[in-house]
């Protein structure tokens, strides 16, 4: 296996968006199934590797990983090819069950055993669809706000999926979010305060500026439907693997009633709400998620 270590300063992005990352550590690459994903790691200790959404990378785990990587865990951070990575994946398979075997052979990649999965928003219905398909590495499980069950897209987000086989769509739908109040529009629906412009940059530039991630974005996109997160749930019952439910009760996207009905179908789960936060907890309450993390792991952690 070859990993590939990179500073910084060789990624065309904004100083900015460099000093955003730095916190979770130096860059690495490697190629799990002819996919190469970039990822940050810091820190030394029992794994925890990061799974974030939809036109979101792994800068919305910017405030949580030092402190989690601090108290003793090896904190990985990839960016998945889900419309804000930078390097485009033409070969791989986007469909939700694709990626959540890139998940899974990403792990196997970096030989992780025993490892924690924090997921947020579509990130959580990909974990969700990892447990089904490939379990075994995985130890534990901090699902914050995501797509479950039949909300595989929320509501509001319906109409994506249809309107990404339509072609040239994703150019149009990179442009409707340059103008700043709309992008700031549609994240005032993931997280309760608005995001330094740095952030939102950092998640729609990628898309913006090269057509092969666009067509990351909409390969993705065009096949997700609840079937697989539906699917994904008859699987529940003999997941008996600790899962912390962090969950966000003013969220507008995933209400706090599919973070109870996990509860009721995760045989070892754990709820614990989290106030003053819409679904990007790790941007509106990183230092509860972090505590909430670290609580869990250190009651669940391996003997």
């Amino acid at each position: 296996m070859q990993i590939y270590t990179y500073r910084l300063y060789v990624f065309d992005m904004t100083l900015t968006s460099a000093q955003l990352r730095a916190t979770m550590g130096p860059v690495h690459e490697i190629a799990p199934s002819g996919a190469r994903i970039r990822y940050h790691e810091t820190g030394e200790g029992p794994p925890v590797v990061f799974v974030h959404g939809l036109l979101a990378n792994a800068v919305l785990w910017r405030a949580v990983v030092p402190g989690i990587a601090a108290a003793g865990h090896r904190c990985i951070v990839p960016d998945w090819p889900l419309g804000a990575h930078e390097v485009p994946v033409p070969e791989a398979d986007l469909t939700p069950p694709g990626v959540a075997d890139l998940i899974a052979s990403f792990l196997a990649e970096l030989d992780l055993e025993d490892v924690t999965i924090v997921a947020n928003d579509t990130g959580g219905a990909l974990t969700q669809i990892l447990l089904a398909r490939h379990p075994d590495r995985i130890g534990r499980v901090v699902f914050t706000p995501s797509d479950c069950y039949e909300r595989f897209l929320p509501s509001f987000f319906k109409l994506l999926p249809p309107l990404a086989r339509i072609p040239g769509s994703m150019r149009a739908l990179a442009e409707a979010l340059r103008p700043r109040p709309l992008s700031s529009l549609a994240f005032s629906l993931l997280a309760k305060r608005p995001m330094p412009r740095e952030v939102v940059d950092a998640y729609l530039l990628p898309s913006r500026r090269d057509p092969a991630i666009r067509q990351d974005l909409g390969r993705f996109l065009g096949r997700i439907t609840s079937r697989y997160t539906v699917q994904a749930a008859k699987s529940f019952p003999d997941f008996r693997k600790p899962v912390l439910l962090a969950w966000a009760v003013e969220d507008k996207l995933f209400p706090f009633r599919l973070a109870q009905r996990l509860a009721g179908e995760l045989p070892n789960a754990t709820l614990r709400a989290i106030g003053d936060s819409y679904t990007f907890v790790p941007e509106d309450q990183p230092q509860q998620l972090t505590e909430l993390i670290l609580e869990f792991t250190r009651h669940h952690a391996a003997p």
